[in-house]
């Protein structure tokens, strides 16, 4: 006599539990970053994207500045990403195959990421960039790639960091050109002294004061 099936185990034409109809299906609910921004992050500091830290090494420079709202007060408990190509215009990245790059002036690994003070403040240190090809084959203007992350965004804000003293390359640069000339001095950090620059990311402002941050 064959044992008799067991009723909580379906049987082969069993259905089995329904899937609910695609069409009641929904994307998840966006939500603000909130206290795991520091919690999970900031302790990650790595604001020195130098190789070895080496003060004497050429082309390294130093990035300070302040987020700031419209009104010009501290905006606290945010973070900066970094993103850049090396000295030679090569980035860290497998996809960046180019040949006959210097290869001995590399000095910074490309990645970067930093908390801003409880008075916005923010200092990093790396190697200016140097020039990447652009979609339209020619040279970009040597810049940072910056994504700013805050509680209560959504999503973090993109945005560039281009350097006063490179003048000729951001007047023919492919990105900024696409930029109102009027608000391109946002992007731009001044140089002040010896190897460093300041810059001031700056939220919720006019058009002609806020940071341009970029759709992607």
């Amino acid at each position: 006599m064959s044992p008799s099936p067991n009723p909580s185990s379906p049987g082969p034409s069993s259905p089995g539990p329904s899937l609910p109809d695609r069409a009641t299906r929904h994307a998840t609910t966006s939500q603000t970053v909130g206290p795991y921004l520091h919690i999970g992050l900031a302790p990650r500091d790595c604001s020195d994207l130098t190789f070895d830290g080496r003060v004497d090494q050429p082309g390294r420079i130093v990035v300070e500045g302040r987020v700031v709202d419209g009104d010009g007060r501290a905006s606290a408990d945010g973070m900066l990403e970094i993103w850049q190509a090396d000295a030679a215009g090569r980035y860290a990245h497998p996809h960046d195959v180019r040949s006959g790059l210097d290869e001995t002036a590399r000095g910074a690994d490309g990645f970067g990421r930093l908390p801003a003070g409880d008075d916005g403040r923010f200092r990093f240190t790396t190697v200016k960039p140097g020039r990447v090809p652009a979609p339209d084959g020619t040279l970009q203007a040597p810049h940072l790639v910056v994504a700013f992350f805050a509680r209560g965004l959504l999503k973090h804000l993109s945005t560039r960091l281009y350097f006063a003293d490179e003048a000729a390359a951001n007047a023919e640069d492919f990105v900024l050109r696409r930029v109102p000339p009027e608000r391109r001095p946002t992007l731009v950090a001044a140089a002040d002294g010896d190897r460093c620059y300041r810059w001031t990311l700056t939220l919720q402002a006019s058009p002609t004061v806020e940071t341009v941050f970029f759709d992607f």
